[in-house]
């Protein structure tokens, strides 16, 4: 007797249910197990995790705002996934995005008030959209492997941003980062510290599961991830659609970066290169590649990050147990995810006597 896996005919709805639910099972009696051999309590260390994330509505409110561009790279890295396209340059990016939103709002100060802040958005998304569709137009050219070079890509981003907040663009007479965006460009509260990027970045989300599930543009994508020999077969254009969908995915990224900046940071400067973009790499796999199952992946990591931090505070553990704790509920949930696509199917050997 063995067991092999086997891929499912279509998704299992129901493994989509469990998964999550015994995922988060498992990575809690792993987590015990590290918490009891640190002589911490786990039932108390994980509602101070809750309480971290969600114990007051300040929490709330940065849980909300950690959330914004994890989503926006979840979004970001989802679309090119679509088509097998392997984007792991969703951070730099983003980090594109800052620089284009900083360029317009330190040195555009021709522009009216009023289109300031549009236009430097717009900036934003197409920074991040050339900068995906460099890694786009070399594999739909000539075939050059995207995980390699949209890697790479990253690092490029961040010593650009280095060196323009470090020296280019650094503000006079102030430490490392750029002079701060004017007051009347800065994008509006909401609620409390929660800013009107989420409602921009929420809006993104339902236009993006339109256009991925309901017109033709969608429809070409999934066929190309799916099996891309019959869509070339049924006449569609598999570089065109590769280009397209890297711009986007790369300017959405840019999105979140110059929407985060203009809300929060308020400039280019250190730190703008957070992990955003590698974090958005799970939530793209963890919701199904799915723009509306993005958002409760994105807030769940995001109150995973802001509850954990909180334990140095509350439970004066060292930071590394936060990271390990959120490591052990991520893995199970990626490994988990197999069985949703797959299933485990027994075989059993028959003996024959040969006489």
């Amino acid at each position: 007797m063995r067991f092999v896996i086997e891929k499912r005919n279509q998704k299992s709805k129901r493994m989509q249910i469990l998964v999550p639910i015994l995922s988060l099972v498992i990575s809690a009696l792993l987590g015990a197990v590290v918490l009891l051999s640190c002589n911490a309590n786990p039932l108390q260390t994980y509602s101070a995790i809750i309480q971290g994330a969600f114990g007051s509505p300040m929490k709330i409110q940065y849980t909300i705002i950690k959330m914004l561009p994890l989503l926006m790279c979840g979004l970001s890295v989802g679309i090119a996934f679509r088509l097998k396209f392997w984007n792991i340059g969703a951070e730099g990016q983003y980090v594109m995005g800052v620089i284009g939103i900083t360029w317009v709002m330190q040195f555009w100060t021709w522009l009216p008030n009023v289109l300031v802040l549009p236009l430097a958005l717009l900036m934003s998304f197409i920074f991040g959209g050339l900068w995906g569709g460099i890694p786009g137009v070399l594999k739909a050219k000539w075939k050059v492997d995207e995980t390699l070079v949209t890697l790479m890509m990253n690092y490029i981003a961040i010593g650009i941003a280095e060196y323009l907040y470090i020296s280019a663009w650094k503000a006079p007479m102030g430490n490392m980062g750029t002079v701060k965006y004017p007051e009347f460009a800065w994008i509006g509260k909401l609620w409390g510290k929660v800013h009107y990027g989420v409602i921009l970045a929420l809006i993104l989300v339902f236009i993006l599961y339109f256009l991925l599930y309901k017109t033709r543009w969608g429809f070409e994508l999934n066929m190309i991830g799916k099996n891309s020999e019959a869509a070339r077969c049924q006449g569609v254009s598999i570089k065109r659609n590769i280009v397209i969908a890297m711009i986007i995915s790369g300017g959405i990224a840019g999105l979140g970066g110059g929407i985060n900046s203009a809300a929060v940071t308020h400039r280019l400067t250190m730190g703008v290169n957070s992990g955003y973009g590698f974090t958005g790499i799970l939530i793209a796999w963890m919701s199904g590649l799915n723009p509306i199952g993005s958002i409760f992946i994105a807030l769940f990591l995001a109150a995973l990050q802001t509850g954990s931090d909180a334990l140095q505070i509350t439970m004066k553990l060292p930071s590394a147990v936060s990271e390990v704790l959120q490591g052990l509920i991520l893995l199970p949930l990626l490994a988990g995810n197999i069985f949703i696509d797959h299933k485990l199917r027994r075989i059993d050997k028959q003996v024959k006597e040969v006489k």
